[in-house]
Formats: C-alpha cells, structure tokens, sequence
C-alpha cells in the first residue's frame, strides 16, 4: 500500500505543479483554458486519491495524528507532497 501511496503522491505532486505554473498561467496571459481543463480532471482524481490513501495508509504507518495532519495539509502547498515523499515514506 506504501508503494501505491508513494506513486499516487508523486503524480499528484507534478499535476499540481503543471497545473499551477504552466495551466494557469496559460488560460489568464493567453486566454486559453483548454490546458486548464485538461489537467484539472486528473489533478482533482489524484487529489481526492491522495487524501484517502493517506488516512487508510495512517494506521500501517503508524502515524499519529499530528503526522497525518502534515501529510494531508502537504497535498495543497505546492512541492508538499515531495517532502512528504522524503520525510515520511522513504
């Protein structure tokens, strides 16, 4: 299940990243949405993956609820869930 969660937060991680610093930037400089529209759809399944991986994975861990709170509040900073990666699952 790590290893799942590992991957899942990876892609979460770079769909958050194009979709901040490459999507967005597109649709309000270029008046272009469809960049937009196509990377919020997946973004937005691997976010909601992200958030139940993480409290099913909890109890394997052995996180508490502190731990679980960082990991969680990670997927919305951007690079957050590279950290979590590194600090937490490795």
């Amino acid at each position: 299940m790590k290893s799942v969660f590992r991957i899942v937060s990876l892609l979460e991680g770079v769909s958050y990243l194009l979709l901040l610093f490459i999507a967005t930037p597109i649709k309000y400089l270029q008046g272009d949405a469809s960049y937009v529209k196509m990377l919020g759809m997946p973004h937005g399944i691997l976010f909601m993956l992200y958030i139940v991986l993480a409290i099913v994975i909890k109890k394997e861990m052995n996180w508490n609820n502190k731990t679980l709170a960082i990991v969680l509040i990670a997927s919305i900073i951007p690079f957050g869930t590279f950290y979590v990666d590194k600090k937490y699952l490795r």
